[in-house]
């Protein structure tokens, strides 16, 4: 089956959304030991007449009706069996530049790395990459973010710090299947040998 990679901020939220099983390495270019860990990233669509939406184009001072869609990015421990407290959660708002959205703003109530709010660039290349520049107030970083299947896809990012140091995190997610899920690809299997 043919991958058609998301073209715009609005197909990527709604390919992403979801539950997403994280397994993440970090490479530090000083001395600090590398890491690496396990998480759950629980993505959801937010349509621009939310109100967080406008409440974070207001902050920026963007007109809300610029905005065409937005998402809510939360992480929990893989081990964590509950829902994520959606008052930690990252709302990202699309401001894309044109009609054709292949580039434009991403507005953040909070970003990765500096917990403020910060507006990113985006753009997707030909090949369906992802690729977001954010300008902190004391780092700056870069993820890249593409889709292998439906339902597996890659993120790397480089973070360069005031003081000169760097890392690199390598993601590889994998969506989580409900047992709705499962039970649904069961009985379409099974449909297909009878």
């Amino acid at each position: 089956m043919l991958l058609i990679p998301p073209m715009t901020m609005m197909e990527f939220f709604r390919k992403s959304e979801g539950v997403w099983f994280t397994q993440r390495t970090v490479h530090h270019f000083d001395t600090v030991a590398d890491e690496s860990g396990e998480s759950k990233l629980h993505v959801g669509v937010v349509p621009s007449d939310d109100e967080r939406v406008q409440i974070i184009c207001e902050s920026q001072g963007i007109n809300p009706a610029k905005a065409k869609v937005g998402a809510s990015f939360m992480w929990q421990p893989h081990e964590d069996q509950g829902d994520p407290n959606p008052d930690q959660a990252a709302v990202l708002v699309d401001v894309p530049d044109d009609e054709t959205g292949l580039s434009g703003k991403l507005l953040r109530n909070q970003g990765y790395i500096e917990r403020i709010p910060v507006i990113c660039r985006y753009w997707f290349g030909k090949d369906g990459v992802l690729t977001i520049d954010t300008e902190y107030e004391q780092n700056q970083g870069q993820e890249r973010c593409w889709f292998l299947t439906e339902d597996f896809r890659v993120r790397v990012s480089t973070v360069r710090m005031l003081n000169g140091v760097y890392l690199m995190t390598y993601c590889s997610e994998r969506r989580l299947m409900s047992s709705q899920n499962l039970a649904q690809m069961v009985e379409n299997n099974l449909a297909r040998l009878t």
